[in-house]
């Protein structure tokens, strides 16, 4: 699966006039008329809902392991997606494994944002040569493939969530920092913007009242696009001993530890991945009709 970031082909069109009320509740209602928008957000709420109260809803202890049971098949009696490899109920530890999956698939991308984003804004306003600078520094983070980027970084710190919580949120500070900076170099040269400053308005109160509201909408959306990324990054990272270590469940540590068991229980051992799978596809498909609702053309 290529997990090579880029930028988006369009970004939401900035409008001529500051953004009201009026153009999210607009946004809104697009989305709840979008059949898509609303079956992916659907399935997001119920794995963040499972994520949240797997410990009253998993039949069996998650950690509890029976070398009896080793590798049942899907509907075995009292196991209904059968058991791993050490015998440990499936459905149980997918359940809890979606609170570390979709943590590590949101938060770096939920720092990223904020950071990004203040890189971004701080070098599309100023310009010249802080922009410069800033940017082209940027470009030496952007220029390495974010597989590649992400492996280093954990290797480089060591395993454990924390240090791969923070590769991967280096990996995105630079893809969401150029989005940034490039709708507000947009925004920077508005009619609004420029009498705002005729007027006598300050760089703090411009940024403020007048650029952050009409860029932190696309910027937002580009990061939703990344949170399926993060997702598959943050799997592969633990399917290579970098990310989640054992007995913890995680998606991707699962697939690690069920790769032997692919031709003896090839559904069973599929089950993660499936996991993966639902959940990035939700997430790109809200995004993409996020970035549809907010396409001003449109």
């Amino acid at each position: 699966m290529n997990t090579t970031m880029s930028l988006p082909a369009k970004a939401p069109d900035l409008p001529l006039q500051p953004r009201s009320a009026g153009f999210w509740t607009g946004v809104l209602r697009k989305l709840m008329r979008d059949p898509v928008a609303i079956g992916a957000g659907i399935v997001l709420l119920i794995l963040v809902l499972m994520a949240i109260f797997a410990p009253l809803l998993t039949p069996h202890d998650p950690y509890q392991a029976s070398m009896l049971k080793r590798l049942k098949p899907i509907g075995f009696e009292g196991y209904v997606l059968g058991t791993d490899e050490l015998g440990r109920d499936m459905l149980s530890r997918l359940m809890v494994g979606a609170r570390l999956s979709l943590f590590m698939g949101i938060t770096p991308v939920l720092i990223a944002f904020v950071i990004g984003s203040g890189i971004g804004i701080l070098a599309g306003y100023a310009g010249g040569l802080v922009n410069t600078l800033i940017m082209r520094t940027i470009d030496v983070l952007y220029a390495f493939p974010s597989v590649l980027l992400a492996i280093a970084l954990s290797g480089a710190l060591g395993a454990g969530i924390g240090n791969a919580l923070l590769s991967l949120t280096i990996v995105f500070i630079p893809p969401i920092a150029r989005v940034a900076e490039s709708v507000t170099t947009q925004v920077r040269g508005r009619d609004y913007v420029e009498a705002a400053r005729a007027s006598g308005a300050g760089a703090v109160t411009i940024v403020r009242v007048h650029v952050l509201g009409n860029v932190l909408g696309p910027i937002f959306v580009y990061a939703t696009s990344l949170i399926a990324v993060s997702m598959i990054l943050a799997s592969g990272l633990s399917f290579l001993g970098l990310g989640v270590r054992p007995p913890e469940p995680e998606w991707g540590l699962m697939l690690n530890t069920l790769r032997t068991a692919i031709y003896t229980q090839p559904l069973v051992a599929a089950l993660p991945g499936a996991m993966i799978f639902i959940t990035s596809i939700s997430f790109n498909l809200l995004s993409d009709s996020l970035r549809s609702a907010m396409d001003v053309k449109a």
